[in-house]
């Protein structure tokens, strides 16, 4: 039996959610008998069944005596759902195999002790990296505490993200433009500093596809200088959490009757606490935090070390003097930040380079 293969459906059957399932992981299962796929299923969203339960349902009788293919342990608590074991048990599952164990304590390790304790064959760590990978911002959340953060830029050749003047429509092609979408289509939340709110006014929404949701909007904002007619308050596509320092009662009244949540969080040395506000955010179940500029905000988060992957779409241009990304501390070329170049991708004359830390 090619395991490698039928676990590489369950793997695209998860990649279809990606991003759709948060704070929950993107999992797809597959169970077979005979050599043949009698049925298939990935986990939709929070809160509906997971994988595992919606192929057994789909099988049904059938599924006694197969094998189930899962990228991601299954589950032995009462979450927002039932157990996924008790399911496979009580199905007559012969084996399972299994991508990944769990990160989370609640499961890690017992699924699987569950399952063998029932009499089940099982196999775990076919392509176990892939699903990794996969997961990996749920693995973080878990693990971490905080979520999984993606910095995300475009610049020019010399280094520039706008000119001296704050102009940056567009550094980055259409094509490049479009794949950044999909970045953003697959975070729970995407974050910009009041100064990127307050020069261009963005939407921060997905528009270049066809997608179910999109991505909680986040201003970090200490002085509460939010404008009550910009895009972010006025569209409800999306809903919008503001970030400040200012217990400025009316302006946060006017701002909640909007729609939009206000939360507080300490100032210090002229910018928010980042910790605090990654705290306020993993409670608020942002697993996937995307990080858009400015070059303010994406400085902040690199000099704090509170990043896991950078995504740069480096356009054929020069533009000279311009905005750059601000002091590191970094003196000497030996201790540069250093990342793992993991992705190369091209659009449109673009180069876009997806780096994760060494």
């Amino acid at each position: 039996m090619d395991d490698q293969h039928f676990m590489e459906l369950a793997l695209r059957l998860a990649q279809e959610r990606k991003g759709l399932t948060h704070p929950n992981p993107t999992v797809g299962c597959v169970i077979v008998k005979e050599g043949k796929v009698i049925a298939q299923a990935n986990h939709e969203r929070a809160g509906l069944p997971h994988a595992e339960a919606k192929a057994l349902s789909i099988a049904g009788e059938s599924a006694k005596g197969s094998t189930l293919y899962v990228t991601l342990e299954p589950c032995t608590h009462f979450g927002r759902t039932p157990p996924c074991v008790d399911a496979i048990i009580k199905a007559g599952v012969k084996r399972v195999v299994i991508a990944t164990l769990d990160p989370n304590p609640l499961v890690s390790g017992k699924g699987v002790q569950r399952l063998k304790e029932a009499g089940i064959e099982v196999k775990v760590g076919v392509l176990e990296e892939e699903a990794k990978r996969l997961n990996e911002d749920f693995f973080t959340y878990i693990t971490k505490g905080r979520p999984y953060i993606t910095l995300k830029f475009a610049q020019s050749l010399d280094g520039s993200l706008a000119t001296k003047d704050y102009h940056s429509k567009w550094i980055s092609s259409e094509e490049s433009r479009k794949y950044a979408h999909r970045l953003r289509a697959e975070a729970s939340a995407v974050l910009v500093g009041i100064n990127t709110v307050l020069r261009d006014n963005p939407s921060l929404t997905v528009r270049a596809f066809e997608w179910e949701r999109n991505p909680t909007r986040i201003v970090l904002d200490p002085r509460l200088r939010i404008p009550m007619d910009c895009n972010l308050v006025k569209d409800k596509k999306a809903k919008t959490i503001v970030i400040t320092a200012v217990e400025d009662k009316d302006k946060i009244n006017a701002l909640q009757e909007e729609g939009v949540e206000v939360l507080l969080a300490e100032y210090r040395d002229g910018l928010l606490n980042l910790q605090e506000v990654l705290r306020e955010l993993y409670f608020k179940e942002v697993m996937h935090l995307l990080v858009e500029g400015g070059a303010r905000t994406l400085t902040s988060f690199i000099r704090e070390g509170l990043y896991d992957r950078v995504c740069i779409f480096l356009a054929p241009i020069f533009i000279g003097e311009g905005v750059r990304l601000g002091d590191l501390g970094i003196k000497r070329v030996e201790d540069a930040i250093r990342l793992k170049r993991r992705e190369l991708k091209f659009f449109d004359g673009d180069i876009y380079l997806e780096m994760v830390r060494e």
